[in-house]
């Protein structure tokens, strides 16, 4: 069973679109009529208690997929995660990319390594990945370092896990467009 929206779930999906384009609805709706789906968050909850704008973001998330869902809250280990509980029948929603490197990028990991890491490792995911990015260089390049550091890396990571994804959508407007099938 799937949503008027939601085509037959790639083995890998990859979702890219800019802040409220509604990616992460869209993204949902890959998962209707799947009984055992996972939420593959990459922010803690208990870490936002101290910024009540994504601390609502979250409620917000959660509240709108409902009990169905069983969440896990992974911010760094995300390829390992996947690589040891991924199962054919739980098929695994990742949201979001963008934080997730943002977490790496502040433990002062290796960010190209993890990049890397996860490119490779999604294509030996037992479960279908749905996995949900913000897409960052459309607008004004930053005028710091650090900012256009992230920039620069968030569009690296897209570029791998797109390459790695059967299927690529980018959101605009809450309008799924396809770029890769």
């Amino acid at each position: 069973m799937s949503s008027p929206l939601a085509p037959v779930l790639a083995r890998v999906t990859l979702v890219l679109g800019g802040a409220r384009s509604g990616k992460s609805l869209y993204a949902e709706t890959l998962l209707d009529g799947f009984a055992n789906k996972i939420y593959l968050a990459t922010a803690e909850a208990k870490e936002v208690e101290r910024d009540a704008e994504m601390a609502a973001r979250i409620a917000e998330h959660r509240e709108r997929r409902g009990p169905e869902w069983q969440t896990v809250e992974e911010p760094l280990a995300l390829t390992s995660w996947l690589a040891a509980h991924s199962t054919p029948d739980h098929p695994v929603l990742v949201d979001c990319l963008t934080l997730w490197l943002s977490n790496i990028l502040g433990a002062n990991r290796d960010v190209d390594g993890d990049i890397r890491a996860l490119a490779d490792g999604l294509g030996s995911c037992a479960a279908p990945v749905v996995l949900v990015s913000n897409e960052v260089g459309l607008g004004i390049v930053p005028d710091n370092a650090l900012a256009r550091a992230y920039m620069d890396n968030a569009g690296r990571m897209n570029q791998a896990v797109a390459a790695a994804a059967d299927r690529v959508v980018v959101m605009h407007a809450g309008l799924a467009h396809v770029l890769k099938e």
